[in-house]
């Protein structure tokens, strides 16, 4: 009896000419492109300027490619420098094989370049993209359909994904947990902005909060998975990594709500005084306007100076000036 399924793509890449398109690279970019907007709205709201978060995005985004390459290729070098294979394809990103705890690791790294040039805190940076990145793997993760990767144990569920024979894989339908990621980092993501706006959460708080809230869901896929990976005491070396990622945001999460409670109200200084949008917001909700005691000070020594006039004058009396011959008194 025929099942239900998702079909998988014949092939993961097309051609325009010579020119290679391929379905995994396309998902990534689309990611990029999603992050920067929604965190280019979400720095403005806190009272960043519009363009940094992309300025920024210009180093996080390369480093986190590399990052995300390395992780892969570090823990899976069976892959890439075992028996019968070329060190050549470690080079080959485009057919796959980027880890999200490299990414994320190394694309910190060029985030925090990015943010030290503009002189921004980087925790502010990084609560404004967090969900955005979030919206990213999301994306990201439909290039694992297009290869044909990152599925879990058979099923003949009506939501399994078919796949096809071929290098290292039998036909069949599986669980697409491809699938299953995508839509657990889409709930991650309105999460993060939730409760971002219902506890008002900063310094890095919001950040932590989507790295706990996805390495919850990336424990219970990971698990399902049946691509070859290494194990340690029974679970996937994945596992591990999501449990310790987990406690480690977590143990961020409570220090800085104790440390540093609240909200940055600047978050980058501005070009007419250094003051962010939000210190701006705060004196026209309060009334108050800057000081200019010293401008206007310098102003009126000036004009005392320019007319030769005592700098402080008694105002209750007339003063006497050189035609003014007439005594203080007539009387005789």
């Amino acid at each position: 009896m025929d099942i239900a399924y998702i079909p998988s793509p014949s092939t993961g890449v097309i051609h325009l000419g010579p020119i290679p398109l391929r379905g995994y690279a396309f998902c990534i970019i689309i990611g990029v492109f999603v992050a920067v907007w929604l965190g280019n709205r979400r720095w403005i709201a806190r009272g960043g300027k519009p363009g940094t978060v992309a300025d920024i995005a210009v180093w996080a985004v390369p480093f986190g490619l590399v990052g995300g390459r390395l992780y892969h290729v570090i823990t899976d070098y069976q892959l890439y420098f075992g028996e019968g294979r070329n060190w050549v394809d470690a080079f080959k990103i485009w057919e796959g094989g980027l880890g999200i705890w490299g990414a994320i690791a190394l694309g910190a790294v060029g985030a925090w370049i990015g943010c030290r040039l503009r002189g921004i805190p980087l925790p502010a940076w990084a609560d404004a993209l967090a969900p955005g990145i979030a919206l990213a793997q999301a994306c990201g993760r439909w290039g694992n359909w297009f290869n044909q990767e990152l599925y879990g144990r058979a099923t003949d569920l009506p939501w399994a994904v078919e796949i096809t024979a071929g290098p290292n894989r039998d036909a069949g339908t599986y669980h697409p947990t491809f699938l299953y990621e995508s839509l657990w980092c889409i709930g991650v993501a309105f999460l993060v902005i939730w409760a971002d706006r219902r506890f008002t959460l900063g310094h890095g708080r919001a950040f932590a909060l989507y790295v706990a809230a996805y390495c919850v869901g990336r424990g219970w896929i990971e698990y399902m998975r049946v691509d070859e990976a290494h194990h340690i005491l029974g679970l996937r070396l994945n596992v591990w990594t999501s449990i310790v990622v987990f406690i480690l945001a977590v143990v961020y999460f409570v220090l800085s709500a104790k440390l540093r409670p609240g909200r940055e109200t600047v978050v980058e200084p501005d070009a007419s005084g250094g003051k962010g949008g939000d210190a701006k917001a705060t004196e026209a909700e309060t009334g108050d306007e800057p000081s200019d005691t010293s401008e206007t000070k310098a102003k009126v020594e000036a004009s005392v100076l320019t007319k030769g006039e005592p700098a402080k004058a008694d105002l209750r009396k007339p003063q006497r000036t050189e035609d003014d011959t007439t005594p203080e008194s007539d009387t005789p």
